[in-house]
């Protein structure tokens, strides 16, 4: 059984103590960290960006997986890459060309990820399945930290998981929006790779150390059924 990869998302982080949060999450057993970049146009919110990832790259030695929710993000790829970014999430509603913004992300030497929104249904993204390192499902609105997740995005990673085994070809599922330890058993039953959780993580009653521990016990459990 492969293990579920665990990435913790700094939106839900304390910003006045970001370098320690980022450091407890890499020394709590997590496996990458998320950057929610946002732009005010293609999400109501404005988030984060080059600076902060510098300064998060030389916090942690873990891949960093820049989710970008801008418009026509491939413009940015290159100086992403060069601040640190590991992996480029783009979301296939913001490109108008999404095979030249990928290329642009396998130039800059970024791993590639395509997001889609709630509304978005996979087939939008089946003629990449073969060529793109990820798919990340999006399990709320895309904007805003702190929301509920919605059981409607399971379908989603189900059927992503079956279609991987159909045409024989391989990438990685994510989910992002809502993930706690209540509901993480729910996505990996459903097939995903990777669970992505910001307040699940840094704001766990228990502490980032127990909050990672818990998310890997209860996706572990369930997908071993």
């Amino acid at each position: 059984m492969k293990a579920l990869t665990v990435s913790a998302s700094i939106l839900g982080a304390d910003f006045a103590r970001l370098g320690d949060d980022v450091r407890a999450a890499e020394q709590a057993g997590c496996d990458e960290i998320h950057f929610d970049v946002m732009d005010g146009q293609f999400v109501p919110n404005i988030s984060i960006g080059i600076p902060v990832l510098e300064a998060v790259r030389r916090m942690t030695r873990l891949p960093i997986d820049v989710h970008m929710m801008v418009g026509e993000p491939g413009r940015y790829a290159g100086m992403f890459a060069a601040a640190g970014g590991t992996m480029f999430t783009v979301h296939i509603e913001a490109c108008a060309d999404i095979r030249a913004t990928l290329d642009a992300v396998r130039r800059a030497g970024m791993q590639t990820g395509v997001s889609i929104k709630p509304a978005t249904p996979v087939n939008a993204v089946i003629p990449l399945l073969s060529t793109i390192d990820r798919v990340l499902v999006m399990s709320v609105e895309p904007g805003f930290g702190g929301q509920a997740f919605m059981p409607e995005s399971l379908p989603k990673i189900e059927q992503l998981r079956k279609l991987a085994d159909q045409l024989d070809v391989k990438f990685d599922v994510a989910v992002d929006g809502g993930i706690k330890v209540s509901n993480a058993p729910l996505a990996a039953r459903a097939g995903a790779d990777t669970i992505i959780a910001g307040t699940g993580v840094f704001r766990y009653p228990n502490g980032i150390a127990a909050a990672v521990a818990a998310l890997k016990s209860a996706a572990r459990t369930e997908s071993s059924r």
